[in-house]
């Protein structure tokens, strides 16, 4: 380790450096070498590197997967802001991402107590329900679940959510004017058929967030309860004094 350092902690010197080659020479999913090869490397103990390695998965800049390595975490660089998500496609592309979308099923069905009481409907009230996986650089990002009232989107179709994204279908198909949308968000664990189709270890830490999005009369034009890979996504929150 640099001389010129010595006062600081050796693991934290580690972390600076491996921070720096994380953030200059690697990329998201690349592994890092081991402790023992890291210890070997600059000569510091198997502790010392399990210390820098845990301020590192604390900092978000890797993950560690049991049995298997640490990686380069996703987050480490064009982490995305779910507060200004407002479109998940257009919010890739700002960063440089391809965007896809798999709509994994898709039906009309009646609104449910839970979902009539969420989006303001009738108890048996016609709704289309679709789930959706999302995916940037061919990487699944989020599932969501969505619900729409068919008395608002007749004649909405698998084919055209498919064909382009939702909002624009609202606004261009059926001039529809977004005006607000309610998010609330918290952390849980990955249930089995979620970590399935997101590709992660069933358990592994999830954004779960709800949405409620109204049109330019206050009425509910869309639910959606998506799971977001802890590992790809942070919510960042702007407070201003007045």
């Amino acid at each position: 380790m640099a001389a010129a350092a010595r006062k600081q902690p050796l693991y934290d010197q580690l972390v600076d450096l491996l921070s720096e080659k994380i953030q200059n020479e690697m990329q998201p999913g690349d592994a890092l070498p081991s402790e023992r090869d890291l210890a070997e490397t600059y000569g510091l103990s198997r502790t010392t590197v399990r210390l820098a390695m845990s301020e590192l998965e604390e900092l978000g800049l890797v993950t560690r997967r049991h049995g298997k390595g640490t990686f380069v975490s996703s987050v480490s660089r064009d982490t995305t802001d779910l507060m200004g998500a407002y479109s998940f496609t257009d919010q890739m592309r700002s960063l440089g991402r391809v965007p896809r979308t798999e709509v994994v099923d898709f039906e009309m069905r009646e609104a449910s107590r839970f979902v009539a009481e969420h989006m303001d409907l009738h108890l048996g009230e016609g709704v289309y329900r679709m789930r959706r996986l999302r995916w940037a650089d061919d990487v699944p990002m989020m599932l969501e679940r969505t619900y729409m009232p068919a008395r608002l989107f007749a004649g909405l179709t698998q084919k055209m959510v498919e064909s382009k994204p939702l909002y624009e279908i609202v606004e261009q198909d059926y001039r529809i004017k977004i005006k607000t949308a309610e998010e609330a968000f918290g952390a849980r664990a990955a249930r089995a058929d979620e970590a399935k189709l997101l590709q992660i270890e069933g358990g592994a830490p999830v954004l779960h967030l709800v949405r409620t999005t109204y049109n330019s009369k206050n009425i509910v034009i869309e639910y959606t309860r998506s799971v977001a890979r802890a590992d790809m996504f942070e919510y960042k929150i702007v407070h201003t004094r007045n």
